[in-house]
């Protein structure tokens, strides 16, 4: 419970450092600014200074991939909240041993229980391949952005303000 007491300031935390950076959507998507690079070096530089421009933007890309990827399967989901549930379950009512006929039910044998039936249902779930379907397109979408959208006029003044001329 002391996690789930922790999470708004989490968000707060985030909203600061992260969310703070978001850059309007008229200039994430303006079309006036988009080119192909002339070069692999101009593709590299606009990627450097994009991404980190447009940091909060691309993290709030990645977030609607991941619930993207989420609502798409469902059965991930359900095999998530079935195991993060068993573990609440067992730690919150299983705590001592029941007798069942003959039989004892440890706390040990709920968790086997819990492990023989949710790990197959995770397998079926396929974390492994949204995981990297998730890197693929988020890194195809922020990558591609980042090399074809040209820096701003106030990119020029970037190293003036770090003090890197």
């Amino acid at each position: 419970m002391e996690y789930a007491a922790r999470i708004p300031g989490i968000l707060q935390s985030l909203k600061e450092t992260r969310l703070s950076g978001l850059r309007p959507v008229t200039e994430f998507f303006d079309y006036n600014r988009i080119s192909r690079p002339a070069d692999t070096n101009t593709a590299i530089s606009r990627i450097s200074y994009n991404t980190r421009y447009f940091s909060g933007n691309y993290a709030l890309i990645i977030a609607m991939l991941a619930v993207y990827a989420l609502l798409t399967n469902l059965f991930l989901v359900f095999a998530l909240f079935f195991l993060v549930g068993g573990f609440a379950l067992i730690n919150k009512f299983g705590t001592d041993p029941v007798q069942v006929g003959e039989h004892t039910v440890t706390q040990k044998h709920l968790y086997t229980g819990l492990f023989v039936v949710g790990i197959p249902l995770l397998y079926i779930g396929a974390p492994i391949s949204t995981f990297f379907w998730l890197v693929g397109a988020s890194g195809f979408l922020i990558l591609g952005h980042a090399a074809m959208v040209e820096p701003g006029v106030e990119s020029e003044y970037a190293s003036v303000e770090e003090g890197t001329v």
